[in-house]
């Protein structure tokens, strides 16, 4: 894999908001897959691609109009058979450009039926069978890395009210949103006395109520645009 679980986890701290509220924005459901499109074609950040903010393996193609960069890559046009290429690969200025270059790549007709996938599995089977990627393994791939890393925390629905003293996987989400809006937390899955001021000086800014739970309204807040 050439990324350590301590990499992984910073990765999806930081990629994981950006996708979830561009998904929900764009009228996906599966988050959980797209972010584990993220670690398996970027090698969670660390790959040559990634320094270029391309997190998806997205190829230049005779629509791009943007900076590419040239890259070996391998394919699997025969099953069990890889084949080494080169091939250009689009350019982004962030990781959150790179991920809304993502959303805007798959909005092709091509693609139309990512909008229908209410889970993983099928929305990993439709970009196969869509023709996104070569490899034979690409869906039991994208499910093990999902399973892997608990990514159906981040799958549009899964938000619980928390408040203070909470601990659980939900509460790192929670961090992760909060830290892409600006607030400087350690995502440890500890709902403390920081976490909790962060939420109250969210809430203030966005005028609702200032009470540090985060139900309903706070979270409709910290997904939007």
């Amino acid at each position: 894999m050439g990324y350590t679980t301590t990499q992984c986890q910073t990765f999806i701290a930081r990629i994981a908001p950006m996708i979830q509220t561009e998904a929900i924005k764009r009228g996906y459901h599966s988050c959980a897959a797209v972010i584990a499109q993220a670690i398996i074609e970027s090698a969670a950040g660390t790959s040559g691609l990634a320094k270029y903010h391309n997190y998806f393996g997205m190829k230049c193609g005779s629509s791009w109009k943007g900076e590419s960069v040239n890259f070996k890559t391998k394919e699997e046009y025969k099953v069990g058979t890889l084949a080494t290429i080169r091939d250009n690969f689009r350019v982004y200025e962030s990781m959150e450009a790179g991920v809304k270059g993502y959303y805007d790549f798959i909005s092709s007709a091509r693609y139309s039926n990512l909008k229908q996938a209410t889970d993983y599995k099928t929305y990993a089977t439709f970009l196969k069978n869509d023709g996104y990627a070569t490899s034979s393994a690409y869906v039991n791939t994208l499910c093990a890395c999902v399973t892997k890393y608990n990514l159906t925390q981040f799958d549009k629905g899964y938000m619980p009210t928390l408040r203070r003293g909470d601990r659980s996987e939900a509460v790192r989400n929670l961090q992760s949103f909060l830290t892409y809006r600006g607030y400087t937390l350690v995502i440890d899955g500890i709902f403390g006395i920081r976490t909790f001021e962060a939420v109250q000086a969210f809430q203030s800014e966005r005028n609702i109520t200032v009470d540090g739970i985060v139900g309903p309204v706070t979270w409709s807040k910290l997904l939007e645009e």
